[in-house]
């Protein structure tokens, strides 16, 4: 799981950074890698994604799932990933 979940991770922080969010992939001692999402712009406004491989029949290999552990979006599609993560971290107005 390791190195393809990096590589997917990565990937979503570039996405994510190209919409005005900070974001950075996060190791923790026991492994776990995520990536932590803030709004600058409302720092209150943040959300720690994971991503998981898929059960070996489903078409998707990956998924990035939101931090309560449900599906958000397909890794094959960062941007459309981004894109939501962006919507719900997104100040009221905007």
């Amino acid at each position: 799981m390791g190195d393809d979940n990096f590589e997917h991770l990565e990937r979503l922080v570039t996405e994510l950074g190209a919409r005005g969010l900070l974001a950075r992939v996060v190791r923790t001692q026991s492994g776990r890698t995520f990536v932590r999402v803030i709004n600058p712009d409302a720092t209150s406004l943040s959300e720690n994604v994971t991503c998981r491989p898929a059960a070996v029949s489903e078409v998707s290999a990956w998924w990035y799932c939101w931090s309560w552990g449900d599906r958000m979006h397909t890794a094959d599609d960062p941007a459309g990933a981004a894109n939501k993560v962006a919507r719900v971290l997104a100040v009221a107005g905007e």
